[in-house]
């Protein structure tokens, strides 16, 4: 075996204990933990305030310490467009105020466990058309893993993959 064969080889093994480590990873591992969350009785236009001020998508809704739901963007997008709220900017913001986001949160969202595999998450927000799953540890609500989260973590694997490669 020459020089060469035996870099290449270290370089093989060095790939396969990266991937093997990385197959070994669950969701709790790759997660947002701690959610902001809101109550089926919080207003939409506080759940519009907290997404825009954390930068987020979809907020889990709690209650009594439950995960009762899930509220998107796109849920809150249809509130502030729905036909009772008038043009006028003011009576807009006190519509908004009022209308609680209990009526527009999807209740029993699809939800996944802390120590379930990755790929698990990938195939449930892909078979199911959803950006993002609660992560449950038992009833307890512990984290939520985003469609950005699994692209970051895809990322990571290329990117240690394109270096072992090149090295």
């Amino acid at each position: 075996m020459t020089r060469k064969d035996l870099t290449t080889s270290a370089s093989q093994d060095k790939i396969v204990a990266r991937r093997a480590e990385k197959a070994r990873l669950r969701v709790a591992d790759i997660m947002t933990p701690n959610p902001v969350t809101v109550t089926p009785s919080n207003a939409v236009g506080t759940a519009i305030s907290l997404m825009r001020a954390g930068g987020f998508r979809r907020l889990p809704v709690v209650e009594n310490g439950r995960l009762v739901g899930i509220v998107t963007a796109r849920d809150l997008r249809l509130a502030s467009n729905a036909p009772s709220i008038v043009r006028e900017r003011w009576y807009d913001n006190y519509i908004l105020q009022h209308i609680p986001v209990g009526d527009y949160m999807t209740p029993d969202p699809i939800t996944i466990a802390h120590d379930s595999p990755i790929a698990e998450a990938a195939r449930l927000m892909r078979d199911h058309k959803i950006s993002g799953l609660p992560v449950m540890n038992g009833d307890r609500l512990v984290g939520i893993v985003t469609q950005t989260d699994l692209l970051n973590f895809l990322l990571e694997l290329l990117e240690e993959e394109e270096k072992a490669v090149t090295d």
